[in-house]
């Protein structure tokens, strides 16, 4: 009786979006919308759920809404956990995108036959598996005179020990730590020292603040690897006024990219052991300090002749394997060779460890409209296109790509992946079409942009939108942080359906019972119908200015400082568009600049690398959307940024985002 009950409640609350109002005259309006803000009038109606026929109104929605809807409903399943990526509900989101491409019969998108286009993506906790040291045959006790690294090989090493002081290739005023004669680390063991020369009173003789760029341990590492040193002993300098105490106590982004060789940290006190045992010279950690301060030193053997380090080590590095989906239908005649993308992101939060609010972190978000909507629509574009290309005769048609991307809300990691490792010939994509929440449409409103984005896009599908039933918000503008801007970014003409955002954007409520199948139909019409347009008008498109002016409109430009990892839900906005990485291990990099935002008032520009955030080391890009939701507007943060390869420190005044990103 329990499960029943739940099930009427479930219905009662969806059947009043299913019932949305009757068609209505098809309306256009160009006007540049704000995507964070759009969100049409809910015009649905309320039915009695004791006496509404379900499996009528199903019957008379139709079967595009009908298995649009069971796939919205099977996605936002907890099955799929939330389908954040590397996740197993991920996996099983990926296995049903793919059975559903190749039940439908696409042919597959990538290389050696496959539907998958695998790669890695940080972002998982490292862990550590096996752990071991010994110095003059007896055992330390990892966590309490050392631990491993999160950036550590794994592999067991015993060789000899050679001094590198703080392992800085290039400092100010010539300072280095290596010679040309003595740059060859083969088969010895690293110890070096943290941060980077001192001075007297332990503070750094390089900068004002604390530690300069030179201290960057992913640069420190690279030095020593590249001499093709065995393994890592990082040990903190006795003395240094600013340096962390003890032991490093879990996983940390800050040491770089994982190393092929075995790195751990120890205490002073267990550094200070081991050069008593194997330095013949006698010398303490501190007057080690010291030859390290000056630089110049090169390479120093201190093991020759007494007893081998020995290191064991295994760590999982927390990369994640995940895939987008793609699948091929061909085109035929002379524009075989032209294509369109039609995208979707398959994959949502999961249980709110990134991309939640602070409040609904540990709980499950079943992204139905973000994104199974857009995923749904994608599965149910491919019969409609295919009947279209059959029913056609000969007429020359272009290929079509259909690609479900991973880590949209990570990044647009999946989309820049594709773009930056194409499988289509450059130069070969006339547009791309991506849905991105497209499952509540209501009044009968949705918006599409991009239409600045190639000459003449707007008047080439105009009577589609006409023929819509549709109230088309046409804005021209192709901005948005979702994964067409990273086809825009390549200079591909892009469209963006989009139905509006809503109050459970990235928030557990985002069920599958909540959207709307009859809406997500007419709107996968639409799109259907565009795209045939696409791919059957003989004259490829033109890469647009992005500067067409809207009736009485303003000016749309595109916005390349828009980010997905910039998110409205915060309270503030950065304004940047960050790049893949740091560059150096740690920070975030600048792509891109908003104008009139808290980066670019700031003095932030495109090609820095913010590396501080508040007085502490700014890791990566999730880092920074954890510290945007701790400020508010009007907040001062000080900030140090590289450029050239100095070191600038800024007052940024943090301003209020817009609100909910909708992506």
């Amino acid at each position: 009786m329990r499960r029943m009950w739940s099930l009427v409640q479930i219905l009662s609350a969806s059947w009043a979006v299913l019932l949305a109002s009757p068609d209505a005259a098809a309306q256009i309006v160009e006007e540049s919308i704000d995507p964070y803000t759009f969100q049409p009038e809910k015009d649905s109606v309320v039915v009695d759920a004791t006496t509404v026929d379900v499996a009528q109104i199903l019957d008379d929605l139709g079967p595009v809404a009908q298995s649009w809807y069971q796939h919205v409903m099977t996605l936002s399943n907890p099955f799929f956990e939330g389908r954040a990526p590397g996740s197993e509900g991920m996996d099983r989101a990926a296995d049903y995108v793919e059975f559903w491409f190749q039940r439908e019969g696409l042919e597959p998108a990538f290389g050696d036959d496959s539907f998958r286009q695998n790669f890695s993506i940080p972002g998982g906790r490292p862990q550590i598996t096996r752990s071991a040291m010994k110095i003059d045959g007896v055992g330390l006790e990892v966590g309490r005179d050392f631990t491993v690294l999160s950036n550590s090989g794994s592999g067991t090493i015993a060789a000899p020990l050679a001094f590198v002081g703080y392992a800085i290739d290039e400092g100010p005023d010539g300072y280095t730590s290596f010679t040309e004669e003595s740059d060859d680390l083969s088969g010895r063991v690293a110890l070096m020292f943290r941060y980077e020369p001192l001075d007297e009173e332990g503070r750094s003789r390089f900068t004002s603040r604390r530690f300069s760029q030179h201290s960057a341990m992913a640069e420190k590492m690279a030095a020593v690897e590249k001499r093709g040193a065995s393994g890592v002993v990082l040990v903190n300098p006795p003395g240094a006024l600013f340096a962390q105490d003890g032991l490093e106590d879990g996983p940390s982004g800050r040491f770089g990219e994982p190393l092929d060789i075995p790195v751990v940290q120890v205490t002073p006190t267990v550094a200070a052991r081991i050069l008593a045992s194997i330095d013949p010279g006698g010398r303490t950690l501190e007057e080690w300090r010291s030859v390290a301060d000056e630089g110049g030193h090169g390479m120093v053997s201190i093991g020759d002749g007494g007893s081998d380090v020995v290191l064991e080590t295994g760590i999982d590095n927390g990369m994640r394997q995940t895939a987008n989906i793609g699948g091929i239908l061909p085109g035929r005649g002379e524009l075989a060779d032209e294509w369109i993308v039609i995208g979707a992101h398959y994959d949502h939060v999961g249980f709110g460890g990134f991309g939640a609010m602070p409040g609904n972190r540990g709980r499950l978000h079943p992204g139905a409209d973000d994104n199974a909507s857009g995923t749904a629509a994608l599965i149910e574009l491919v019969p409609i296109l295919r009947a279209m290309y059959d029913d056609d005769g000969d007429r020359p048609l272009r290929s079509v790509l259909l690609i479900a991307f991973t880590a949209e809300e990570s990044g647009l990691i999946g989309s820049r992946y594709y773009v930056e490792h194409p499988t289509l010939p450059a130069g070969g994509v006339n547009l791309m079409l991506n849905l991105d929440m497209i499952g509540r449409l209501r009044s009968d409103t949705l918006a599409v942009g991009g239409f600045d984005s190639a000459d003449g896009l707007f008047d080439l599908v105009r009577p589609e939108l006409e023929k819509s039933g549709l109230r088309v918000v046409a804005d021209g503008n192709p901005r948005g942080a979702s994964d067409h801007a990273s086809f825009y970014g390549a200079g591909i003409p892009v469209l963006f359906f989009f139905t509006g955002t809503h109050d459970v954007y990235h928030q557990p409520g985002d069920l599958g019972w909540t959207v709307n199948p009859r809406g997500a139909a007419k709107v996968i019409d639409l799109v259907g119908a565009v795209a045939w347009k696409a791919v059957s008008e003989p004259d490829r498109l033109v890469f647009g200015t992005g500067d067409r002016r809207a009736e009485g409109g303003e000016q749309t430009k595109p916005d390349p400082g828009r980010s997905s990892n910039d998110r409205g839900y915060a309270a503030v906005r950065l304004g940047i568009r960050p790049g893949m990485s740091g560059g150096s291990g740690f920070g975030v990099a600048v792509e891109s600049v908003s104008d009139g935002t808290s980066a670019s008032e700031g003095g932030i520009q495109a090609g820095d690398v913010i590396v501080a955030w508040g007085g502490e080391d700014l890791l990566d890009v999730m880092d920074m959307v954890t510290r945007l939701r701790e400020h508010q507007p009007g907040d001062v943060v000080p900030m140090v940024i590289l450029r050239d390869g100095k070191e600038i420190e800024l007052n940024i005044v943090m301003k209020a985002s817009e609100r909910a990103n909708p992506n």
